[in-house]
């Protein structure tokens, strides 16, 4: 039996993928589109990876005891049940880059086929039919484009077809007029860019709002000499709607590459002449197919040990500065400092970042004390995924704050909860030196300086003189050794605490001896490991 993670590959992606993941996992392979192949291959792999034909729902996740990640190599994630996914604290990544140039070329391509009937022309002549006047086209040139959703895709056909010399005008809720103002592009209303444009091209994700967005209602506002493109997903174009509006002459014509149901091999709109029809090619390069799954095979290594990935779709977080990194396990591990500390959930959790670290992003640091903080509290495995969910189901209120300043430390990360009984409980940490160490500098209001280790106890007790050697002696009778102390006060004679790390975990009778010979307040043991 193989110790190394198993990698199921269901569908046929590029040799560079493979290359990409390495040595260190299992490779195995399946037919994803066989359903009665496919989940008994599941069940026991750690990862899947898939293009569009495999369909990664709520049974195939629950088939599959030890999954996760899904990694789709390329964009869309029709095919894969996300929320079901997140609720089993299964990763799903996607490669969100990998085809757009080849997309938007597309997109483009079908836009120049349209206007010159390019592929129609094509047939005849093969056909031995000389007919030039029949396939008499339009310029593009000072025509008017209208790109449905200027995101990075609809941006790169904007900036191509600006180069045919092309008006560019676009709808898109989301992005600002001035930015739209930069590149060059007019936004409009929906039902005013319907009216203007002699070419529309849709780069919209497929969500229950866009289905049907360009329909029957839509395409009664077009020009009749409008062609529409539809390179993007299936669905957006109502295609029983666009085939009734070519018949009827309100529209001049069309280029598809999506359609609702895949694989579609019968449509109306296969019969009309002034349709171009691609069978979803709008990923399908060597170049993108090869980024795509170079992309997944880097998220899946980065995820399977057990560090957040910038490209999951279902973790909060997104891209990680370089600087931030080092963080992550620092606040994971304070979480579940804290966690021991609390010995129960807490009712608000204040993730707080301090210092020049604060520059970039740190949402991945509130997310990764978050996990540390359930790592201990659940029978489940706890990812980044699933360890918001385990926040909201117990309801915790969670909240991130973050400050430039921090006087004593160049960045400080603290995790903070009120418990049910209004008792707050801190614990804070910071990295030191080139290597990133990483040390405790805080507990509640007493400041300590000592590195992090995999075994460590924290005790509260009245202040007064031989507790330190009355601790020493019981850890010795036990044969444990004291790899780290420091101690803290608030004042002489008062509350003081200790934290001691240990080489050893330290047992419960122990722990309980030491609490009661010292007559300690607060007696924690803590394991990360």
């Amino acid at each position: 039996m193989s110790s190394k993670p198993v990698v199921l590959i269901a569908e046929e992606l590029s040799p560079a993928t493979v290359d990409a993941l390495g040595p260190d996992f299992e490779i195995r392979h399946c037919n994803g589109a066989d359903r009665a192949e496919l989940i008994p291959a599941i069940a026991d792999v750690d990862a899947i990876l898939v293009r569009s034909a495999t369909k990664v729902d709520a049974e195939a996740i629950a088939a599959a005891e030890k999954l996760r990640v899904v990694a789709r190599a390329g964009v869309g994630l029709d095919n894969v049940d996300v929320s079901a996914a997140t609720k089993a604290g299964v990763m799903v990544v996607n490669a969100p880059t990998s085809n757009i140039v080849t997309a938007a070329e597309l997109a483009c391509g079908l836009l120049v086929a349209t206007a010159r009937n390019i592929p129609q022309a094509n047939t005849a002549l093969k056909n031995g039919e000389w007919k030039r006047s029949k396939y008499t086209g339009v310029e593009l040139s000072e025509k008017t484009l209208g790109v449905v959703g200027l995101g990075r895709i609809g941006v790169l056909v904007a900036q191509r077809m600006s180069a045919f010399g092309m008006k560019i005008v676009a709808y898109d809720p989301y992005v600002q007029p001035a930015r739209a103002a930069q590149m060059g592009v007019k936004l409009l209303a929906l039902d005013e860019l319907l009216e203007v444009a002699d070419f529309i091209t849709v780069h919209l994700p497929k969500t229950p709002e866009t289905i049907g967005l360009i329909g029957d209602e839509a395409l009664h506002k077009v020009k009749p000499s409008v062609r529409i493109v539809n390179a993007a997903r299936g669905g957006i174009v109502d295609e029983a709607a666009l085939y009734s509006a070519i018949k009827e002459g309100r529209v001049a014509g069309a280029g598809l590459d999506v359609y609702a149901k895949e694989p579609c091999t019968d449509s109306p709109l296969f019969e009309l002449d002034q349709v171009v029809c691609t069978p979803h090619l709008g990923a399908s390069t060597d170049e993108a197919q090869e980024k795509a799954g170079i992309a997944v095979a880097k998220s899946v290594r980065l995820a399977l040990a057990g560090e957040l990935v910038p490209d999951a779709v279902n973790v909060q977080g997104g891209v990680i500065a370089e600087d931030v990194k080092p963080g992550l396990p620092l606040a994971e591990k304070l979480g579940r400092i804290f966690t021991a500390l609390a010995g129960e959930v807490a009712a608000r959790l204040d993730v707080e970042v301090y210092g020049e670290i604060t520059q970039h992003d740190v949402k991945v640091l509130e997310l990764s004390a978050l996990k540390g903080v359930f790592e201990d509290v659940v029978d489940e495995t706890v990812s980044y995924v699933n360890a918001p969910l385990f926040a909201q189901e117990r309801g915790v209120e969670v909240r991130l704050t973050t400050s430039s300043e921090s006087p004593d430390h160049r960045n400080m990360v603290t995790v903070r909860g009120t418990l049910s009984d209004g008792q707050e409980v801190s614990v804070s940490g910071t990295l030191a030196g080139p290597k990133h160490l990483q040390k405790i500098v805080a507990v509640g209001d007493y400041d300590v300086d000592l590195a992090l280790a995999d075994h460590m106890v924290v005790l509260r007790y009245e202040d007064r003189p031989g507790v330190v050697g009355t601790v020493g002696r019981i850890l010795g009778e036990a044969g444990l050794n004291i790899a780290g102390m420091q101690v803290s006060r608030s004042e002489e004679g008062g509350e003081a605490l200790v934290v001691l790390t240990v080489d050893d975990t330290l047992p419960a009778p122990v722990l309980t001896e030491i609490a009661e010979e010292i007559g300690a307040t607060s007696a924690r043991s803590v394991n990360l490991i």
